[in-house]
C-alpha cells in the first residue's frame, strides 16, 4: 500500500541506513501508520502465532532471554522411516515425525517438508530457515535415505526450538495435523497474511532498539560465525573419519576372528612327516577355533562404539553446522534481498527526480509533470518501506546471532559425548581383551608342556640377530 505524503525528505535520508541520523518527518509518519490496513487472515483458523508476534515483550525486546537448555527442552522431535509404499511408477518414501510436545504422530513425505520449508521463508524471510536435505528422484539406495532422514530430524528440531517458528501455528498444525491435504493447509495460513515485518507490531520501531554501530557489529559476527563455521565443519569431518574408523575395526575383528575359526576347524590330514607334532597342533586348532566367539564380541563393541559417536557427537556437529550455515544463508539474503532492492529503488527514484527537473525546465503540461510528482511520491513510500524493512532485517539478523552464541555451549556437549563414548568404548573392549589373555595360554605350551618365549621378544623384533 502507499501513502501520498507531499513533505520532502532531505536529500541525506535516501543514502542508506549508515548516513541516517533522526528520523526524517515522513518516516515518522509512516511509523504511526502501524500497517493498519494489511490482509485479514480468515476468521476461523488459529492464529496463536500473530498474538505471539504482536505482543511487545517488556524490557528490551530485542535481547533474547533464552538459554541453551530452555531451547532445547521447547520440543523433541523424532522421524523415522515407514514401510515404503509403491506409487504407481515410483516407490514412496514417508516418515513418521513424532513430537514430544505436540504428544502426536503424524506421516509426512519429503514433499510435505518441501512446502513447510517454503512456507517458513515467505514468512520469516528475516529469519534463519534451515535448509533441506537434497531432493534425489531415481536410484536412491538406503544410505541416501538414512542420511536424509538424519537432515530432516535435524531441520524439524532446529525448528521447533526457535523462538518465533516455535510458537507460530505454521509449526503446530505440520506436527500435529492428521489429514491428508496438509501443503494445502500449510499454503492456506500465510495466504493473505503478509510476512513477519507486516505482523510484528516491533516492525516499524526497530531502529530505535538498534545499536549505533549496528553495521560494524553485523560485519564482526559475520566474519566469526564463518570461522566457526570452517573449524566445526573440520571437526565434523574428523568424527566421522572416527566413527568411521570404529566400524572399520569392527569389521576386521570380526574378519580377524572368522579366520582363526577356519584354521581351527580345518580337517586336512596331517603328513606323516609331521605325526610328532600331532598332539601340538590338535591342540592349537582346539584353542583357535574358540577365539572367534571373544572377537565377535570385540567387533561389537567397535561397532557400538562407532554408532554411539555417530549419533552423539557427529550428529550434533551436523545439527551446529546446519543451523551456522542457515545464519549465512541469512546473510546473503538480507545483502542479496533487502540491500539490493533498496539500491534499485534509490537509483529510480534519482532517475525520477532527473525526469522532474527536466520537465520544469522544458515547462511541459501541467498534467504530465503532477503525474510524475505522483510517481515520485509512490516511490518514496516505496523506498520508506524498504528502508523500515532494511531496519527490521538488521533487527532480525542481531536476534539470530544472539541465538547462534546460545547454541555455542553445544560444543561442550559435543566433547562431552565424544570423551565419553571413547572411554566407554575402550573400556569395554579392554574388559574383553583381558578376558581373552588367558584363553591364548595354550597356545604357548609347547610338547613338553613347558611355556614357550613369550608373545614376541622385548624389543618386539622376531628378526632380530
Amino acid at each position: 500500500m502507499s501513502y501520498c505524503v507531499k513533505e520532502r525528505a532531505p536529500s541525506a535520508f535516501w543514502f542508506g541506513i549508515r548516513d541516517l541520523g533522526k528520523p526524517a518527518p515522513m518516516l515518522n509518519f509512516f511509523r504511526e501508520q502501524q500497517f493498519v490496513n494489511f490482509a485479514k487472515p480468515p476468521v476461523n483458523e488459529p492464529r496463536e502465532s500473530e498474538q505471539f508476534l504482536m505482543q511487545a515483550p517488556p524490557g528490551n525486546p530485542l535481547l533474547l532471554p533464552h538459554t541453551l537448555q530452555e531451547l532445547l527442552s521447547k520440543d523433541s522431535v523424532q522421524v523415522e522411516l515407514i514401510p515404503e509404499k509403491k506409487g504407481l511408477f515410483l516407490k514412496h518414501v514417508e516418515y513418521e515425525v513424532s513430537s514430544k510436545r505436540f504428544k502426536c504422530s503424524v506421516y509426512r513425505r519429503y514433499n510435505d517438508f518441501v512446502v513447510f520449508h517454503e512456507m517458513l521463508l515467505q514468512k520469516f524471510p528475516y529469519r534463519m530457515v534451515p535448509a533441506l536435505p537434497p531432493k534425489r528422484m531415481l536410484g536412491a539406495d538406503r544410505e541416501f535415505i538414512e542420511s536424509r532422514r538424519r537432515a530432516l530430524k535435524r531441520f524439524i528440531n532446529l525448528v521447533a526450538r526457535h523462538p518465533p517458528f516455535s510458537e507460530d501455528v505454521l509449526l503446530k498444525l505440520f506436527l500435529s495435523f492428521s489429514g491428508s491435504d496438509v501443503q494445502n493447509k500449510l499454503r492456506e495460513l500465510v495466504q493473505g497474511v503478509g510476512d513477519e515485518f507486516l505482523t510484528c507490531r516491533l516492525a516499524t520501531q526497530a531502529k530505535d532498539f538498534l545499536p549505533a554501530d549496528i553495521q560494524a557489529q553485523f560485519a564482526a559476527s559475520r566474519e566469526l560465525i564463518r570461522n566457526i563455521y570452517n573449524s566445526f565443519y573440520k571437526l565434523r569431518d574428523r568424527a566421522e573419519r572416527i566413527a568411521s574408523r570404529a566400524i572399520d575395526n569392527a569389521s576386521d575383528l570380526l574378519i580377524f576372528g572368522k579366520e582363526l575359526s577356519a584354521l581351527g576347524s580345518d580337517t586336512t590330514p596331517l603328513p606323516s612327516w609331521a605325526a610328532l607334532n600331532n598332539s601340538t597342533w590338535g591342540t592349537l586348532k582346539q584353542a583357535l577355533k574358540g577365539l572367534s566367539v571373544e572377537f565377535a564380541l570385540l567387533a561389537d563393541k567397535a561397532v557400538q562404539q562407532g554408532k554411539q559417536e555417530e549419533n552423539d557427537v557427529v550428529e550434533k556437529l551436523n545439527l551446529f553446522l546446519d543451523l551456522l550455515q542457515s545464519y549465512k544463508d541469512l546473510c546473503e539474503r538480507h545483502e542479496k534481498g533487502v540491500l539490493h532492492k533498496h539500491q534499485r529503488a534509490l537509483h529510480k527514484y534519482s532517475m525520477m527526480k532527473k525526469q522532474m527537473m527536466s520537465a520544469t525546465v522544458q515547462n511541459k503540461e501541467p498534467e504530465s509533470v503532477e503525474q510524475l510528482e505522483s510517481r515520485i511520491v509512490e516511490q518514496e513510500n516505496a523506498i520508506l518501506t524498504m528502508e523500515l524493512r532494511n531496519y527490521f532485517s538488521l533487527y532480525c539478523l542481531h536476534q539470530e546471532t544472539q541465538l547462534i552464541h546460545i547454541y555455542l555451549p553445544l560444543t561442550s556437549h559435543i566433547l562431552g559425548a565424544f570423551v565419553n563414548s571413547q572411554i566407554q568404548g575402550h573400556k569395554e573392549m579392554s574388559k574383553v581383551w583381558n578376558e581373552l589373555k588367558p584363553k591364548l595360554s595354550c597356545l604357548f605350551v609347547g610338547s613338553s608342556n613347558m611355556p614357550t618365549p613369550p608373545l614376541s621378544p622385548p624389543d618386539g623384533n622376531f628378526f632380530s640377530n
